[in-house]
């Protein structure tokens, strides 16, 4: 099975790494995506963190391998890196993506819970793709604040090819795709409960309320994920 080639990290690093890594997670949407997507599936294998974020996958490694792991959502990324950029002093981290609003509640929130790291932001246009000048102008301002951790959310697949193609111009320690979570942290979009977490129904309370938006990934790509998971099984 193709699940096969995405090594899977199953640990939080406890420390900064001295060189750039860029942190993904794989999810059975994503997985997906990635099949009929080619550039975004080189930028899922290529990562150098790669997060199973889902229980589809957790599901998955135990069922093809016996193992056990556990899942590690973009949103546990964000707050583990903060806390560990905090239990060393602070830092700088950058927020890439989102509405100007959405940014301006995430700083104001990060002031509160974690006083000695500084934010730094930037709200790309709302488009498919971006233009060399804004690109140029994304990449400045992440230079000019120069970030220890920078998080990138414009959605998948579109954040994950970004980073791929901009690693090179990236003078940060730390890379993450993280998606919906600025709008969680931001709280313009309430994440479900831990009660939805622990059964592992996170997603089933957010397919309620955008059923439009998240029809396909939990439809179609869910059962097409079984099905290969299943279809590995016995081949």
């Amino acid at each position: 099975m193709e699940l096969l080639k995405y090594k899977l990290t199953l640990h939080l690093p406890q420390d900064l790494p001295d060189q750039l890594s860029v942190a993904n997670t794989l999810n059975p949407h994503s997985y997906c995506v990635a099949k009929e997507d080619g550039d975004f599936q080189k930028a899922l294998i290529d990562s150098d963190l790669l997060f199973p974020d889902g229980v589809g996958v957790v599901w998955a490694s135990k069922f093809l391998k016996g193992k056990e792991i556990r899942k590690i959502s973009g949103f546990d990324l964000h707050l583990h890196y903060l806390r560990l950029l905090e239990s060393k002093g602070g830092g700088k981290v950058f927020y890439l993506g989102a509405s100007e609003r959405t940014l301006e509640l995430i700083q104001n929130r990060l002031k509160k819970e974690f006083p000695s790291i500084q934010a730094g932001v930037y709200s790309p246009p709302f488009k498919p793709d971006f233009s060399e000048e804004e690109n140029r102008e994304m990449l400045a301002a992440i230079h000019e604040f120069g970030p220890d951790i920078l998080f990138v959310g414009m959605t998948a697949p579109k954040q994950e090819k970004w980073v791929a193609k901009n690693r090179k111009n990236l003078n940060v320690k730390v890379v993450c795709s993280i998606g919906a979570v600025f709008d969680f942290y931001a709280g313009t979009v309430k994440r479900p409960s831990q009660f939805w977490i622990d059964l592992g129904l996170e997603w089933f309370p957010r397919f309620i309320k955008e059923p439009r938006r998240l029809w396909r990934r939990n439809l179609i790509s869910t059962p097409q994920f079984i099905f290969e998971v299943i279809r590995a099984k016995l081949g």
